[in-house]
């Protein structure tokens, strides 16, 4: 019996959507604004995100709800592996760690994954199919503002694994209807996917505060030059 908790999710996460899409940072990305800087912080606060999700997705795919939404297809560690190398070099493990916001993502989903492992559902639909759904339209975006050549740089968004995004996604739309759950597990999925969300708009605003902290380095260092030229 399907419970259409695709649906269900979309519906219940449709406010929470949208303010992360009016999170500073988000919206100055979507304009084409992108600091390298901000933007490879991103990715490795990103990379710790979906090492969590992953292990814990691993750890209980043998369960009979994490199996209905086993798709190691979807895994992002090795494409992030990759962006990191370019943007930090081949050292980058020693240059990376997780923010305070990305600590306290990920803690969440291993807390969840030991304790209630179907919430897991909720933080792989919010990120999985928000990449899939608007990766390629990410990554012009960011190759036009960072001037970035090739797939150098954004292997994030790159899905090599699926040959047919709009497929794939209707297949995991019915994976996550056929599980079998109870309402009370349903609205508890919809919550946590409300979480997550959140969590990711924590983890946004901390880059936002990077991109103002750039912002006025920048208008400073115009200022000095004007005076020095000027006054």
């Amino acid at each position: 019996m399907s419970t259409n908790l695709a649906q269900q999710l979309r519906e219940g996460t449709t406010k929470s959507h949208s303010m992360a899409e009016n999170v500073s940072f988000v919206k100055s990305f979507l304009g084409g604004v992108v600091d390298k800087k901000s933007y490879r912080k991103l990715v490795a606060n990103l990379f710790f995100v979906y090492v969590a999700i992953e292990d814990e997705i691993e750890k209980n795919k043998d369960s009979e709800v994490i199996q209905a939404i086993y798709f190691p297809e979807l895994y992002r560690q090795q494409s992030l592996i990759k962006d990191l190398e370019y943007y930090y070099g081949i050292d980058w493990q020693n240059k990376v760690e997780p923010s305070l916001a990305t600590q306290i993502y990920i803690n969440r989903i291993h807390t969840i994954g030991s304790s209630q492992p179907e919430l897991l559902i909720a933080h792989a639909y919010t990120r999985y199919m928000g990449d899939l759904s608007g990766g390629q339209i990410l990554k012009k975006i960011a190759q036009n503002a960072m001037q970035l050549s090739g797939n150098l740089g954004t292997a994030f968004y790159n899905f090599d694994d699926i040959d047919d995004d709009k497929t794939f996604k209707e297949n995991y739309r019915n994976a996550l209807n056929n599980i079998p759950l109870s309402s009370e597990q349903i609205n508890q999925i919809i919550t946590e996917a409300n979480i997550s969300f959140n969590l990711n708009m924590k983890m946004f605003q901390e880059l936002n505060s990077n991109l103002i902290k750039i912002m006025v380095m920048l208008l400073l260092g115009s200022i000095n030059n004007f005076r020095k030229k000027f006054v």
